[in-house]
């Protein structure tokens, strides 16, 4: 066993414990510290920002509270299960809220469909929209709990190592259509053009185009249906700054500010990383919850890669990128409900632009998010706190967002101010903003995409990169780059599969 320091002893008995360096902490690396704490490991997180959270961040400005990235949880068992590992009550630490509606989706005309969890109030929505397609959606989500059932429950939390792994799960792929996309499959159920995009955008919360990604991503609509979506009181934020505490009751340690030069590989292993400032840190185990493609390209020397190489990474698709414009008002705009999607003229032909042309188009679609409608103690009293998210190209179309940002920010200033905030201009009194290239430079994803790689058939399961990793032993991946991908769901799931790949501790005694 490596050497460890002395204050990592296993109690009364004075056994040392092994030693797991996380890199990052964002919430893979948050739910993979606390598993590899329960496990009996010494743990220290590694962040290089000066709080932890990664994509989910918390700004604080002014007395306003922004999430700077993820605001939808569901399937919130995966949480309550971390707490459970300790012993504790996820409902002690952390107050979640359920969301009724789910969102409210506005077309461009002004024609609006309210999503919830209750099945007939959804059947009632879809017959007001496209009167005699009740029973379609009826299908559709019998479909969607299929796809559930296999996708998530049997293979959620599954390592993908082998191709033999991905010929096992072929014959479900084919069963539920996983070779169609997930416009392509709604469109089997749905005749009007609005309910096949309300029920295909949810791709776009994890940085797939519902036109290429596998309709496996159907089985969003029973998950929440299912599971419900929620809020955390105090913004996401509230949920990262539990998780630490968790770690932190299991003797872990996380150090911010602490950047990463290299992961220390010898004969093919991996013992520790050097810090940018070059001091370097021995571990049994190494956990990075940065950007997976980051990892590879940036953390590794060339020659321990065969598969990851610069060359593949190149030529791998990548997600999206995000502009987010965060805003507070000194006001309230109280018929603006906790999540909204404002569609806008275009939707095949705009997610062509943001994904293939990579062009940053003069129309836009926004998911408009307002926490303050279900907590005020997110602003100042008398105020609202939102942020507007439009998917935007990522860096490989060659936008130069110093110069472009502050006019689309305006763009979109505009369009909120002349369709849902009236005198929004007259009432802003905190804003910032981020694009593509915040996520580069802050948050390491190589090309400024929001959610790694792009969630298409070809880059998921056995293609997308392995939770352990095919070159370096006791080299593990969690987060939205690696399977099952994206999503609070997703990475958490991939913190998850680290019980069945992560060596047990007893294993280095």
């Amino acid at each position: 066993m490596l050497t460890v320091q002395e204050e990592h002893t296993g109690g009364a008995t004075g056994q040392r414990k092994p030693v797991a360096l996380v890199i990052g902490s964002g919430f893979g690396g948050l739910a993979a510290a606390v598993r590899l704490g329960a496990r009996g490991y010494a743990v220290k997180v590694l962040e290089r920002l000066d709080a932890p959270g990664g994509r989910a961040y918390q700004h604080h400005i002014d007395g306003f509270t922004f999430d700077a990235g993820p605001t939808i949880v569901t399937a919130p068992f995966l949480f309550e299960e971390l707490w459970g590992l300790c012993g504790r009550k996820m409902s002690d630490d952390v107050e979640l809220r359920e969301m009724d509606p789910f969102y409210k989706i506005r077309f461009s005309d002004g024609e609006t469909f309210t999503y919830r969890g209750d099945r007939e109030a959804m059947r009632a929505e879809v017959e007001r929209i496209a009167p005699g397609e009740g029973p379609n959606f009826d299908a559709f989500m019998a479909m969607s709990e299929s796809i559930y059932r296999i996708g998530f429950e049997k293979l959620g939390d599954v390592p993908f190592d082998s191709l033999a792994d991905m010929a096992r799960i072929a014959p479900d792929l084919v069963r539920l259509q996983g070779y169609r996309s997930v416009r392509g499959l709604v469109s089997k159920f749905f005749k009007s053009e609005r309910l096949r995009t309300i029920f295909s955008y949810h791709p776009l919360l994890i940085g797939g185009d519902p036109f290429r990604v596998s309709s496996i991503y159907c089985l969003v609509a029973f998950l929440e249906k299912n599971y419900g979506v929620h809020s955390a009181i105090g913004g996401t934020g509230a949920l990262v700054r539990g998780l630490v505490k968790l770690i932190e009751s299991q003797g872990g340690e996380i150090r911010y500010r602490a950047d990463i030069r290299q992961i220390l590989v010898e004969s093919g292993r991996a013992v520790g990383v050097e810090l940018s400032g070059g001091e370097r840190l021995r571990a049994d185990i190494v956990v990075s919850n940065a950007d997976s493609a980051y990892t590879y390209r940036s953390l590794l020397p060339p020659d321990t890669r065969k598969r990851w190489t610069d060359s593949r990474l190149q030529r791998a698709k990548y997600s999206m990128g995000l502009f987010v414009w965060y805003f507070g008002v000194n006001r309230r705009y109280d018929d603006i409900g906790h999540h909204s999607i404002l569609m806008g003229p275009r939707y095949e032909g705009l997610l062509k632009d943001i994904f293939q042309r990579k062009v940053l188009a003069e129309d836009f679609s926004l998911y408009l998010h307002r926490p303050t409608a279900t907590d005020p103690s997110v602003a100042p009293r008398g105020c609202d706190t939102f942020y507007a998210l439009s998917p935007v190209p990522n860096l490989q179309g060659g936008q130069e967002w110093r110069l472009e940002a502050e006019g689309y920010r305006k763009r979109i200033e505009s369009w909120l101010e002349a369709n849902i905030l009236p005198d929004l201009s007259k009432h802003i009194v905190v804003s910032r903003v981020t694009t593509p290239l915040d996520f580069r430079d802050r948050l390491n994803a190589i090309h400024g995409e929001g959610f790694g790689l792009e969630p298409l058939l070809t880059q998921s399961a056995y293609f997308r990169p392995h939770n352990r990793s095919e070159d370096i032993e006791n080299l593990f991946l969690v987060g939205a780059g690696v399977h099952p991908g994206a999503g609070l769901p997703g990475v958490l799931s991939s913190a998850r599969i680290l019980d069945k790949v992560a060596p047990d501790a007893c294993t280095f005694a």
